[in-house]
């Protein structure tokens, strides 16, 4: 998802910490040697597979806020995959028509990510879709109301407790729900392009982890919605995995659900649990986005996912 412009406080990660997160991703008696699982391995994605602001950012071009313990990074030195046997192509802000075609972000061009496929290439992640739907506009635009709605609140008594969703939800008609749907064509054309491209590869569609609370209690200023959008975004987000589903089972490859081992670590979390950072970010990350911790868990869960299927 396009990461929302907050200015943080760069910090540099330590030899030792780079370490103990390559040795943490191959735990549970993961081997490299797991048949099937040594690449060629190309990721595919937007900044929840990126992995912006997160140390170190690596990679060309340097719009696309690559971290080097991202995912897909962690996934790839956990396989003893060389830089021959990798390509990351994820890039903050693409959305499906940056499979396909190139993307210009603000500090260079991305090719079109499927061309890093071929005949040779056995892995391939997907981590897609939120630029789609305008989620992270979506989440812009209901903290933005939820702070005003928080000032009125505590004014005067508010009957209205979900006033972003009633700018997306017209006589009954949700405006999200045509873009799901076309998402949803979309990811079904792109999935067979894949095929194509990579006849020989396995393919693991990575859903989103949590962003938001269970239940309907806010994080205050953390993340300022209020109660009623709190529970409308999550319905979002839990449609768009579905997408991801759905489609993933329809094309015969993998999803990877990430969503249910974090539901209690979204970024209203404790700083030494979240996986998803706040608006002001306590560890290095974009705003609303994976954090480090985030990014080492989900390359977990993608691994052990690999591991089942194999």
């Amino acid at each position: 998802m396009t990461h929302l412009r907050v200015v943080l406080t760069g910090i540099l990660l330590s030899v030792a910490a780079l370490t103990i997160t390559v040795a943490e991703t191959r735990h549970d008696g993961d081997t490299a040697g797991d048949s099937g699982m040594r690449g060629p391995y190309v990721a595919l994605g937007d900044s929840y597979t990126s992995g912006p602001r997160i140390p170190a950012q690596s990679g060309r071009p340097a719009g696309c806020a690559r971290s080097d313990h991202n995912y897909p990074a962690l996934l790839a030195a956990g396989l003893e995959l060389g830089p021959r046997m990798y390509r990351d192509m994820s890039c903050s802000g693409a959305t499906t028509a940056n499979l396909a075609s190139p993307q210009h972000t603000d500090d260079g061009l991305n090719p079109a990510q499927l061309s890093a496929l071929s005949g040779r290439t056995r892995l391939v992640t997907l981590g897609i879709g939120g630029n789609d739907i305008g989620f992270g506009e979506m989440l812009t635009r209901c903290l933005t109301m939820g702070t005003v709605y928080g000032v009125v609140a505590r004014l005067k008594d508010v009957s209205e407790d979900a006033p972003c969703r009633e700018r997306y939800v017209k006589d009954g008609t949700d405006s999200t729900r045509q873009r799901m749907a076309a998402l949803g064509t979309r990811l079904s054309g792109l999935l067979e392009e894949i095929g194509r491209h990579a006849p020989e590869a396995r393919v693991y569609i990575v859903g989103y982890p949590a962003i938001l609370p269970p239940g309907d209690t806010g994080c205050g200023l953390a993340l300022p919605l209020a109660p009623g959008d709190i529970a409308y975004l999550r319905e979002k987000e839990h449609q768009l995995n579905d997408v991801l589903r759905r489609q993933a089972r329809a094309a015969g490859a993998t999803y990877v659900d990430t969503y249910t081992a974090s539901r209690e670590h979204g970024a209203c979390s404790a700083g030494n649990t979240r996986w998803i950072e706040p608006m002001i970010p306590r560890s290095p990350a974009a705003p609303v986005h994976p954090n480090a911790r985030g990014q080492r868990e989900m390359a977990r869960i993608v691994l052990r996912a690999m591991r089942a299927t194999r």
